[in-house]
C-alpha cells in the first residue's frame, strides 16, 4: 500500500526532507481539486505550492492566501486549516523537526523561483523511506538556502485577538458586501468607534478600513478562482458596476481579473499600515 502524506508528515525521524507531487486525482498523496481539511497539525514542517486555483491556510493568528506559484510554509506542530479551490496540481515538502531550525519559525508565504521548483521535482524522485545520500543532502542544502532567501509575500489577513474585535472581524468576513461604516460596526460590537479604530490597528497593524478592503480582496480572489463571473463578484462586494470593481482590482494587483488568473503569476497588494 502506498504510504500517505499524512503518514510521512508524522515521522520525526527518517529522511530529513520528503518531497511529494500532488494532483486532483483520488490516489494523490495530497489530494487537491476543491476540498477542505479540518484543523490539524503535523510533526514535520510543511511547505506547499499549487500551480492553479487558490489555497487558503488558516491558523489561530490569521489567514494566508496562496495564489498559484506561491509557497506556504507551516512550521512543525502549528495548528492549521486548509481550504483548496480549483487546484489541479502542485507539490509539498515535509521537513523533519530537527532540520527546521534554520527555517522560518512562523507561518508565511514566499515566492517560488525556477531553481526551487526544479530542486523540489528532483527531490520528489527520491525514496522517502531511505536515508539521504551525500549528493541528495547537498541538493537539500541548496533547497533550504532557496527557502530562506525567498522573498516573503504579504498575503496575510491578520485576525485580532480581542474578543469584541474578533466578533466584528468574523462578521465582516461573513458579509463581504456590507456597507456598514466604522461607527456602525463599533456600535454593533458594543464599543466606541475610537476604541474599535485604536485596538484594530494595534492588534492587526491595519486600520479598520484597510483590513475590510483586504478582506474584500480575499473574497474576490476566492470567488474568481472558483470561476465566478466578474459581474457576480462585483455585485456581491457592493460595487455599482463591474467596471468599478475591475478598476479597484487593477489598482490593487496591476492587471484585470481575467489577465491576473490566466497569467498564472499572481501577486498580492502590499497594504502598509498608515502612520
Amino acid at each position: 500500500m502506498t504510504q500517505s502524506m499524512s503518514d510521512f508528515s508524522e515521522q520525526s525521524d527518517g529522511a530529513p526532507l520528503i518531497a511529494l507531487l500532488s494532483d486532483a486525482g483520488p490516489a494523490s498523496q495530497f489530494a487537491l481539486g476543491t476540498r477542505e481539511y479540518a484543523w490539524h497539525q503535523h510533526v514535520r514542517g510543511q511547505m506547499f505550492c499549487i500551480e492553479s486555483g487558490l489555497m487558503e491556510v488558516r491558523t489561530h493568528h490569521g489567514s494566508w492566501l496562496l495564489p498559484p506559484h506561491r509557497a506556504g510554509w507551516i512550521p512543525p506542530a502549528v495548528a492549521h486549516q486548509v481550504r483548496v479551490v480549483g487546484a489541479l496540481s502542485g507539490w509539498s515538502i515535509l521537513v523533519a523537526p530537527a532540520a527546521c531550525a534554520s527555517l522560518p519559525a512562523l507561518p508565511c508565504v514566499t515566492g517560488v523561483s525556477e531553481l526551487m521548483r526544479a530542486l523540489v521535482r528532483r527531490a520528489a524522485a527520491w525514496n522517502p523511506r531511505t536515508a539521504l545520500e551525500p549528493q541528495q543532502e547537498r541538493v537539500m542544502a541548496v533547497l533550504f538556502d532557496e527557502l530562506r532567501q525567498a522573498p516573503r509575500q504579504p498575503l496575510h489577513l491578520p485576525m485580532p485577538a480581542d474578543r469584541r474585535l474578533l466578533r466584528v472581524a468574523r462578521a465582516v468576513l461573513a458579509q463581504p458586501g456590507t456597507q456598514r461604516k466604522l461607527v456602525e460596526w463599533a456600535a454593533w460590537g458594543g464599543m466606541s468607534a475610537r476604541t474599535l479604530s485604536r485596538l484594530f490597528r494595534a492588534e492587526t497593524g491595519f486600520s479598520f478600513g484597510q483590513w475590510c478592503r483586504q478582506a474584500g480582496l480575499v473574497y474576490a480572489l476566492e470567488c474568481l478562482a472558483q470561476g465566478q463571473a466578474v459581474a457576480a463578484v462585483a455585485d456581491a462586494l457592493g460595487y455599482a458596476t463591474p467596471s468599478h470593481f475591475i478598476a479597484m482590482f487593477r489598482h490593487a494587483f496591476g492587471e484585470s481579473p481575467g489577465r491576473y488568473f490566466s497569467a498564472g503569476q499572481c501577486a498580492w497588494p502590499a497594504v502598509p499600515p498608515q502612520p
